[in-house]
């Protein structure tokens, strides 16, 4: 398990992007994230094309602390080569039929296995595979930290809950507090760069006709370093004469 672990998110599909289908899976997983204590780093959608899922993957790999999800393009359709781009990304090899998911296979579906279906047996070197509880027919992960899923949501989304609730169940829990200072976030800038860079930070401003509004919320693993930081920040506005809610 890493210990301070980078989640990313890849939804393969041409069809989400022209329209013809909408993404079901970036709001679950968000979603069982946020649950654990956990944040995604970074969610891709991308359409079928082979260069560029390649590029999305190696973009990935580089990050140590990179866990992914990938969902979509491990069946046997000409516009399946998620197994093929994966070999090549994550291990630099030829995919390999992977015993127990051509067993799987040929369980589940007889003689309609061939001659397409069984080519989803055709999976990155040292491969593990993840059960699908819908129909049997498994996604596969690499190292613990590349995971590569169906992409119906109603097959990927348990076995989204079983990868989390093994490898990643529940983060160090964060604290946070939040307050608006009734004024432009650029009246705040100073105040923000002397914060810590190990405080978490998000400002968020609202524009109105009559009003501007920043809401700023701070995090940290350490309560008291937090409640330090946050008053010192509440202290910095009323010396300003800055107005805040605190939220």
């Amino acid at each position: 398990m890493i210990g301070n672990p980078s989640f990313y998110s890849v939804i393969i599909g041409t069809e989400l992007l022209n329209g013809r289908r909408e993404d079901g899976h970036f709001a679950f997983l968000n979603s069982e994230l946020v649950k654990r204590g956990w944040e995604h780093k970074a969610s891709f959608i991308v359409k079928d094309d082979k260069d560029l899922l390649q590029s999305v993957y190696e973009l990935i790999k580089k990050d140590s602390d990179s866990i992914m999800l990938s969902f979509g393009g491990i069946g046997s359709t000409p516009d399946d080569f998620t197994r093929e781009i994966a070999s090549f990304a994550f291990t630099s090899v030829f995919p390999q039929r992977h015993k127990d998911a051509e067993k799987i296979i040929i369980e589940r579906l007889g003689e309609r296995a061939y001659p397409h279906p069984i080519k989803m047996a055709d999976i990155p070197r040292g491969s593990k595979l993840i059960a699908n509880p819908i129909n049997n027919m498994p996604g596969f992960q690499l190292f613990d930290r590349f995971f590569f899923l169906p992409g119906f949501p109603q097959m990927a989304h348990p076995m989204i809950i079983k990868i989390l609730d093994e490898f990643y169940p529940k983060n160090i829990e964060k604290y946070s507090c939040s307050f608006i200072a009734h004024c432009s976030e650029a009246t705040l800038i100073d105040i923000m760069e002397r914060l810590p860079k190990e405080l978490e930070l998000s400002c968020l401003p609202t524009f109105g006709k009559d009003k501007r509004e920043t809401e700023i919320y701070l995090s940290h693993t350490d309560s008291e370093f937090l409640k330090l930081h946050c008053d010192a920040f509440k202290d910095k506005l009323r010396e300003f004469k800055i107005e805040m809610s605190i939220l």
